[in-house]
């Protein structure tokens, strides 16, 4: 008989437990996240070709396979100057999914392209004579800086996966992939074999790129981030003296961000 009770108050209890555990209110938390980072980049280019094309003057031709480098500044200092004058970069960004790591991305990075001191291959038209050689392209009689900026921005689409939570759930650790289109906005200051122009601003063709980051979230608003990416940028109709110029160049960039997370948007159950 004592066997039987002690059953029956196992089953009730089992019961309870079940019950209370289905009616136990889930955790509540902002549907969306803003966040927002600010770093700094180191970049390699590709070679590419450069095409010039002054025909009031004579001259159109093509420079083949020249070189260039960044020039990333912060190797020289960052607090003591302005922070924008470094090779800088900023995210701004918004999870509208939480659950499924989904976000929109405005990418900006302030890349420095300058081409290096070089004999360079000239083919097509120079002082209205047909030329195939090579030529000195040095500073200070010829230069071309996009020393202000080759300034690639994107509209990313990111996707975020985990990949480690403490139990606390202070740290975590994730990986985003991200990937856009966008314009590209370089400041264009340069001498064509002592043709100097006027350095200037302008919307100057398009790039696209893709980005892998490592990001660590610290008490679920600070964070840290190793991104690399990848990037193809396409410039076009850049003003110069006497005519205008386009190339387009592949990079390679390593970026480190700090950044700040803020939760948005209305509650839902977790």
């Amino acid at each position: 008989m004592h066997k039987k009770i002690l059953v029956i108050m196992g089953i009730m209890v089992l019961v309870m437990n079940i019950a209370m555990a289905q009616t136990k209110p889930k955790k509540k938390e902002r549907k969306g996240e803003f966040y927002f980072s600010w770093g700094y980049n180191k970049e390699w280019y590709t070679q590419s070709e450069l095409h010039v094309d002054q025909r009031a003057i004579g001259n159109n031709y093509v420079m083949k396979g020249v070189r260039a480098n960044d020039h990333p500044g912060w190797n020289e200092g960052i607090f003591d100057r302005a922070i924008s004058i470094p090779q800088y970069n900023y995210r701004i960004g918004y999870f509208f999914n939480k659950k499924k790591g989904l976000a929109w991305e405005i990418n900006f990075d302030h890349t420095k392209y300058i081409l290096s001191d070089q004999s360079v291959h000239v083919v097509g038209q120079y002082n209205f004579r047909n030329v195939d050689t090579m030529m000195s392209f040095n500073h200070p009689g010829s230069f071309y800086y996009l020393n202000n900026g080759a300034n690639f921005l994107l509209f990313n689409i990111v996707k975020r996966w985990h990949l480690y939570e403490t139990k606390n759930e202070k740290v975590k650790i994730d990986f985003l992939g991200k990937g856009g289109i966008g314009p590209v906005i370089p400041h264009v200051e340069n001498s064509f074999f002592g043709l100097k122009n006027d350095p200037h601003f302008q919307l100057g063709g398009w790039n696209i790129g893709v980005e892998g980051t490592i990001k660590g979230t610290f008490f679920n608003s600070f964070f840290l981030e190793y991104c690399n990416k990848i990037d193809y940028a396409r410039y076009s109709g850049l003003k110069i003296n006497s005519g205008t110029a386009h190339q387009g160049f592949g990079s390679y960039e390593m970026i480190l961000n700090l950044g700040y997370t803020l939760p948005m948007g209305r509650k839902v159950e977790n």
